[in-house]
This record gives structure tokens, C-alpha cells and sequence, in this order.
């Protein structure tokens, strides 16, 4: 048996006085969990303690909270590991509810309101073509191998409350609902993949509105990795069905390969413009719609070359790297092959052969 110290944000809505901070003292071994400790609190010194659980085995999802400021699930979480990780003098553990999420009491927050309302934008359903089979859709397992990661979402909501873009923009749909989109997308029985990414792509708080900041796989339980989800949504988007959209999805990401391709570092000054051109640098000063963009922007760059970040000679000339023709190999020879590999490092077989095992270590899209 150790001794800990708990601090808890406290908040009742309803009672109509601010938030606070109160301690408490548990007797718990190490291995033990926080949610265990929190449990002990509210049984033997404050009844009145607010917390969701139900499985206490990391299945449902139910006890997410912030310990020492880090989006966990409280079951999983061991007593010792977190006193380990605690920003405290004294090892205090600090436990808050989830951001990004209105609170309910103390631990517990609205999940209706964020993380299930985004959810169900995403049409969390199978729309299949045509009328059902008599019994079942039958597909190949292989086929499914991509959408494994997806799947095991257990809808905790830790990556929506670790989610920085959320924080600064709460229409953005988020991590766990673009994982769930990427399911369906991924499925070969759903008959709306374009019309879905589309949406998505169309949509400003949609799937360009990730700012890449590996929050989500962070600090997700399963290892879902929303974000790498998100990342072949876009994949999916722009490489297989070529969807101009009106966030400059499509033409950021031509920009920046064509230019890696072209240099092998970013270009910056013609990142802009490309990207607003759809990839092409003649388009970006040109196109009306672009060179209103890039006109917002100048201000931005006006600010760069005052402070000294944009150097203006390099702005205007970019040199190749010496070995820029290995370079331009590696794109060839990825561009050769007539299908995309999609890594998936979640499934990795074992005692089969050494066919088998390539197909479960990694997805494969045509």
C-alpha cells in the first residue's frame, strides 16, 4: 500500500459558483488505478464526487479524464505511473474532465453535445448499393485488413479532447468522427465513397482542418490513430478521386510534393501560390480566386520580411539539393507501381507464411 494525493476539478453547473480544486488523500497500492483511487474518494470521504466508469477494463470508453493534463482513460491509468508523471513538487495526481467538452459535474462532460453530435455528421452507417443480400455481404478478409485500425475505436473521446484544432475551432468534426468516417470509406461494401469524401473534403471544418499535431495518437487508448485515418481520407480524396476543393486541400498537397520532387526542399515562397493554383504556380497568379487569396495573405508575408523569418533573396532563389536526381528516383519508382501500399502497423501476423504476412502487416488499395 502507497499513499497518494489526488486533486480533482471540482464543478457542479447547476450550483451557480465557479469551478475549484480539492484534495484528497487515498491508500492504494501502485498498481492500482487512478479510477480505483477516485472511487475510494467518493466512497469513503465525498459521495458527491462526479464520474462516469462502467467496465473498469479500458472497453467502454466511459472514464476518460485528464490526468496530469493528458487525456486518459482513469482504468487505465496505474497509481505509480502517474504520480511519475505528475507536474506537482509532491507527486500530487491531477485529474480534470475532458477539454473541448462542456461539463456536466466534476468528471463528467457532455459527449452528446461534441463527440457523438460530430459522430453522426459523418453518416456513421454502411450505404451499400442496391437491396440487401438474403443472408450477408460477403467480402474478402484481406479487403477488411485497412479498416482494422478504425475499428477499434471504442469512442472514449480522448483524441477530442487532446485535439488543438478542435480547441481553436469547434466546428472542426474532429479526430474520432473522421476515424469512423475512414471505416465506411475504407469498406468496400459502402457504395458512397466519392459522395462521402467529397463532404468531407468540401466541407471548411472537414478533413483539411487538421493541423497535424499528433495529439490524437497520443493519447488514443487503442491505437486508433485518428490522425494517420485522416491522413489516408485525404490520400483517398486527392489521389483517387482528384477532388478540387475549396479549402486548397488538393492543391497544397500537389504543391508541396511537386516542389519536394523539384528541389527536395520546400520551396515556401511558391508554396502559397501553387497552393492556391492547384498545384500549378502559373495558376496561383493568375486564377482570380487565387490571386485574391494570395492578396490576403500579403500582410503575413509583409510581417515575415520585417522580423527577418523570410530572407528575400531565398524567397526568390531556391537551390536544388546536389543529389536531387535520387531524389526524383524515389518518386519514379513509387509512381511505377499500379496500386498504393497503405501501411497498417496494427495487424501483424504470425506463424503463417511469408505471403499471408505481407497481406496482414499492411492494407492494399487498387
Amino acid at each position: 500500500m502507497a499513499e497518494y494525493t489526488l486533486k480533482l476539478r471540482r464543478y457542479d453547473p447547476e450550483s451557480g459558483n465557479p469551478p475549484y480544486w480539492e484534495e484528497f488523500d487515498i491508500d492504494l497500492a501502485p498498481e492500482r488505478s487512478v479510477l480505483d483511487a477516485i472511487l475510494q474518494a467518493r466512497n469513503d470521504q465525498d459521495g458527491s464526487i462526479g464520474i462516469r466508469c462502467s467496465c473498469q477494463a479500458a472497453i467502454c470508453g466511459s472514464c476518460g479524464v485528464r490526468i496530469n493534463g493528458k487525456s486518459s482513460l482513469a482504468c487505465n491509468t496505474k497509481l505509480g505511473l502517474a504520480e511519475e508523471s505528475s507536474q506537482e513538487d509532491d507527486g500530487t495526481i491531477v485529474v480534470e474532465p475532458f477539454g473541448n467538452m462542456p461539463v456536466i459535474k466534476d468528471l463528467i462532460v457532455d459527449m452528446d453535445a461534441v463527440h457523438w453530435k460530430k459522430v453522426q455528421r459523418v453518416v456513421p452507417w454502411l450505404l451499400p448499393e442496391g437491396d440487401p443480400p438474403e443472408r450477408e455481404y460477403i467480402v474478402e478478409p484481406e479487403s477488411m485488413i485497412d479498416i482494422t485500425q478504425s475499428m477499434a475505436c471504442i469512442h472514449c473521446g480522448a483524441c477530442n479532447s487532446a485535439c488543438l484544432s478542435m480547441e481553436v475551432d469547434p466546428e472542426f468534426i474532429g479526430p474520432a468522427a473522421l476515424a469512423k468516417a475512414y471505416r465506411f470509406v475504407g469498406d468496400p461494401r459502402d457504395a458512397h465513397t466519392e459522395d462521402r469524401l467529397m463532404d468531407l473534403a468540401q466541407d471548411p471544418h472537414g478533413l483539411y482542418d487538421c493541423t497535424h499535431c499528433f495529439a490524437c495518437i497520443e493519447v488514443c487508448p487503442k491505437d486508433v490513430a485518428p490522425m494517420s485515418q485522416i491522413m489516408r481520407l485525404r490520400r483517398r480524396a486527392t489521389n483517387d478521386y482528384g477532388i478540387r476543393d475549396v479549402n486548397n486541400g488538393f492543391g497544397h498537397e500537389k504543391a508541396f510534393v511537386d516542389l519536394i520532387e523539384t528541389y527536395g526542399t520546400l520551396f515556401e515562397a511558391q508554396l502559397l501560390p501553387r497552393s492556391f493554383g492547384e498545384g500549378s504556380m502559373i495558376r496561383g497568379q493568375t486564377k482570380p480566386a487565387a490571386v485574391k487569396q494570395l492578396i490576403a495573405n500579403l500582410p503575413t508575408a509583409a510581417r515575415g520580411l520585417k522580423s527577418g523569418k523570410v530572407n528575400p533573396i531565398k524567397a526568390i532563389i531556391h537551390h536544388k539539393l546536389p543529389d536531387q536526381k535520387q531524389i526524383k528516383r524515389i518518386y519514379h519508382e513509387v509512381e511505377s507501381h499500379g496500386e498504393r501500399i497503405e501501411l497498417n502497423m496494427y495487424i501483424v501476423g504470425e506463424g503463417v507464411g511469408d505471403e499471408q504476412t505481407a497481406v496482414e502487416e499492411r492494407g492494399e488499395e487498387a
